[in-house]
């Protein structure tokens, strides 16, 4: 298959998987070794094994990186430092993509940077929203509350006699807009005492600043 003619056939799709490329060309040797050429000569890029886009010039629309941190890693959706500095609730900027899964931890780097995914029990993967990008694209974000609750979980090991001081050091701003409710809403569900008593903790440095 020539690259035009693979073009025509994919150029609609955000991303494509080797599993929807199977359907194109009955030889799957013959399809390794076509993208294994065409990543060489920039036509396609790879995100992860399996999964690529078009190269920028050729595709439709420019992927945004909140939309492939949801496609790379699946189930997930975007949470703790990305997400608290997406609701600018942190004053750094996140370069990294945060995000969480039911599925093992895990790391992705490829040209549009490095994603990142925290485990979480699946009776903890809830609170999240659905927003669109630019291209009117879907992608899944914690909701404020649930990423800094996600975010405290993930790194309770920091967190001990000494949780005044660490709130103080994550700098939190704009915290007049959380519902302490819900705070605690989703820090039940993860049926952890100590961890359940930091969030108390917070709630009332929260409601003291």
């Amino acid at each position: 298959m020539k690259f035009l003619e693979f073009k025509k056939k994919v150029i609609g799709f955000p991303l494509f998987s080797t599993s929807h490329l199977n359907s194109l060309e009955e030889n799957r040797q013959v399809l390794r070794n076509q993208l294994t050429k065409w990543q060489k000569k920039g036509l396609v890029i790879k995100l992860k094994k399996g999964l690529y886009i078009l190269n920028e010039i050729d595709r439709k629309i420019t992927l945004s990186r909140t939309f492939l941190a949801n496609q790379l890693y699946e189930p997930s959706y975007i949470s703790t430092e990305y997400a608290l500095g997406f609701y600018d609730l942190i004053p750094e900027r996140v370069a990294d993509i945060t995000s969480v899964s039911p599925k093992k931890t895990m790391t992705f780097e490829n040209k549009f940077g490095r994603f990142i995914y925290q485990h979480v029990k699946i009776t903890c993967f809830t609170g999240y929203r659905m927003l669109q990008d630019e291209n009117r694209l879907n992608y899944f974000i914690a909701e404020p509350e649930k990423a800094l609750v996600d975010f405290i979980y993930l790194n309770r090991s920091l967190f001990g006699n000494k949780d005044k001081e660490i709130f103080e050091s994550l700098r939190l701003q704009n915290i007049e807009s959380l519902s302490v409710k819900k705070m605690i809403k989703y820090a039940k569900i993860f049926k952890n005492h100590r961890f359940m008593n930091t969030i108390k903790l917070l709630v009332k440095f929260i409601k003291e600043v």
